[in-house]
């Protein structure tokens, strides 16, 4: 990643936080929303905007307060699935868990803060025409709606202790994981004007990052170091979750991490010449290598 992005994902962290500490009624719901954008993490979906927003050539400023906007969904949705209700884990991010420090009704308001602010910063963002403001509320409530990251969601969970085949495992993550990163690219394609060939072919690629990314998660589960990944791990095994790992075996969901890597990067060697993918290129590498 270069200066310059790190720099646009600063950017966004300052956006959000800047937005959630100005003029609340509560004070509680201030500090337990912040907590959980505060403990960190690698800004993958924003990184991933940003990046497809330079290799269409656009100013990836542009893109900030959607990028803010995914983050603080991407945040909200993680303070949910810990919850007891749900997969109940105690760290995230190496920290302990959002309820357990503010006590789960705290934990859901502050979700539920997420989410909802998460559009008031869509739809303020001046930087953009009112046309593709409303074209990226409306791709963006998709995306983490009932049709979307929440129906994943559900479908995840009606599948614990089942055994459920490939094509159903896959469905699953289609869209509890695949939809929020398929958004990035989305808005980027949206904020850009991008032709309609190129956007076909980036979001193509954004469904296989969207798989490959779950992949990996699976693996982190059985492989990962606590103290680098920020959450316990083995909690699929323990929930008797269907995963890729139990569905293709340690060194199979390592071969189709493998074979997904090596399908996206086809995909973007194609638009060379069109695009600049360097960066895309990169996201790529890190969503394949990463440890957390």
């Amino acid at each position: 990643m270069n200066r310059d992005m790190q720099g646009y994902l600063e950017e966004t962290e300052a956006r959000i936080l800047s937005h959630l500490e100005s003029n609340h009624v509560s004070d509680t719901i201030r500090v337990s929303s912040s907590y959980s954008v505060k403990a960190g993490g690698k800004r993958f979906r924003p990184y991933l905007l940003f990046a497809t927003l330079e290799a269409l050539g656009k100013d990836p400023m542009k893109g900030v307060h959607t990028a803010a906007a995914i983050e603080m969904i991407h945040t909200y949705s993680l303070i949910h699935d810990d919850l007891p209700a749900m997969d109940d884990d105690d760290y995230r991010r190496g920290k302990p868990t959002n309820h357990k420090v503010f006590g789960e009704a705290a934990a859901i308001l502050a979700g539920d803060t997420l989410l909802t602010e998460s559009f008031s910063i869509m739809a303020s963002d001046e930087a953009l025409s009112a046309e593709k403001r409303l074209a990226i509320i409306s791709r963006t409530a998709s995306k983490a709606g009932f049709n979307g990251m929440i129906g994943g969601q559900m479908l995840d969970m009606e599948a614990e202790g089942e055994e459920i085949g490939f094509r159903q495992l896959e469905h699953i993550h289609q869209y509890k994981t695949g939809q929020l990163i398929v958004l990035p690219v989305e808005c980027a394609c949206i904020i850009a004007d991008a032709p309609r060939e190129i956007r076909n072919r980036l979001l193509e690629f954004s469904e296989k990052l969207g798989i490959l990314f779950q992949i990996r998660d699976d693996i982190l589960d059985v492989e990962g170091d606590m103290a680098v990944t920020g959450k316990q791990v083995g909690s699929d095994e323990r929930k008797n979750k269907m995963t890729y790992v139990s569905t293709y075996g340690l060194e199979g969901a390592h071969e189709e991490l493998v074979n997904l890597t090596d399908s996206a990067g086809e995909i973007l060697d194609g638009l060379s010449g069109k695009v600049d993918t360097q960066e895309l290129h990169n996201v790529l590498q890190m969503f394949a290598v990463r440890d957390q």
